[in-house]
């Protein structure tokens, strides 16, 4: 493909969810598709669960379908949601190849989650392989100085927002 080409991609739709345990700490997932899987939780690339929408689904229902997906866990339920969508472009090395090489990034709209469960009821194991190995729970406020790769500007975006609308 040519430069052009791939900046002519279209985005894919997708959905994420900032999931908040009733002491306000939110949950944080390592990938295992990355360097420092199985090492210690300073190691690795994190996120908050997410997902594409699949045909007519409803983001709403994306959501919680992706969470119950990536997690193991139907112990949540929609709080809130940021009021736009948030778009990234995927660093020039994986357009092409990364999303089945159909995209060019991602647009996403967020929600928030309340967590109404315990740690036992996370399950990582639920997707053949997971996408995660490991979880913690983190102040919103330290999102983006995590491992979060390069959608640290889309977890900034998030952090301004909710820290003044949850």
């Amino acid at each position: 493909m040519t430069p052009e080409t791939l900046q002519n991609l279209p985005y894919r739709p997708n959905v994420g969810a900032l999931i908040f345990r009733a002491d306000g700490k939110v949950l944080i997932a390592r990938r295992t598709d990355m360097p420092g899987v199985g090492g210690p939780l300073t190691e690795g690339v994190w996120q908050c669960p997410q997902g594409g929408i699949d045909g007519t689904e409803t983001p709403h229902d994306a959501v919680l379908r992706e969470a119950r997906e990536e997690i193991g866990t139907d112990k949540l339920h929609i709080t809130g949601e940021y009021p736009e969508w948030i778009a990234y472009d995927l660093p020039p090395n994986l357009i092409g190849k990364a999303l089945g090489g159909k995209f060019r990034g991602q647009t996403q709209k967020w929600f928030t989650l309340a967590f109404t469960g315990t740690d036992a009821d996370i399950n990582l194991n639920q997707q053949t392989p997971p996408e995660f190995d490991a979880f913690q729970w983190v102040e919103l406020a330290t999102l983006p100085a995590l491992n979060v790769g390069f959608k640290k500007p889309v977890y900034e975006k998030l952090v301004d927002y909710f820290m003044h609308n949850r």
